[in-house]
């Protein structure tokens, strides 16, 4: 069962989970969840939207690329650690994230991208825009911690790849029971 939110009444916890690690779902070739950290809740063009950031190197940019559609799932409590190093630290490329985490997908409402129970906030998304950053137009101290050019971009952490920016304009909205 899903209950239709309002988001801007789940900003707050939506913001305040975001450090600590929600899923980014794609299902281009496979559904793939990955660990985000970054992102942004806002208002763009008039319409609600969810921004995410993807390194160039991984596996859940060319399922976005692939589909233009992705789902943001966001833990009500505190972040599971096991999803937590499943699916922020080994690579769609190489396993089922769904079956190693235990993940259990709820039938998505709008966007063809399933949610995850286990992170019951719900945001299904469709890409507006994209964008390539010119990490060198960071401010120094950033882009030398982020972006540390003596680190391969297959490392799940900082690398020196760069992310693309993906601004998602929010389809539906919901918590899975």
């Amino acid at each position: 069962m899903k209950q239709k939110i309002t988001v801007a009444d789940y900003a707050q916890r939506i913001t305040e989970a975001l450090p600590q690690g929600v899923l980014l779902n794609t299902n281009g070739d496979k559904h793939n969840a990955m660990v985000i950290g970054w992102g942004g809740l806002g208002t763009c063009w008039s319409v609600p939207t969810f921004t995410v950031y993807v390194r160039e190197n991984r596996y859940t940019k060319s399922q976005l690329d692939k589909t233009g559609v992705f789902t943001v799932s966001i833990p009500l409590d505190k972040a599971d650690p096991v999803i937590t190093k499943i699916c922020g630290w080994q690579s769609g490329h190489n396993i089922d994230k769904v079956k190693e985490a235990g993940l259990t997908l709820e039938d998505p409402q709008a966007n063809g991208v399933s949610g995850v129970k286990e992170y019951p906030l719900t945001l299904e998304c469709r890409v507006l825009y994209s964008q390539c950053q010119d990490p060198t137009r960071l401010p120094e101290s950033i882009y030398k911690k982020s972006y540390p050019q003596d680190v391969d971009g297959s490392y799940p952490m900082a690398n020196r790849d760069p992310h693309t920016a993906y601004i998602g304009e929010i389809v539906a909205a919901y918590i899975i029971h």
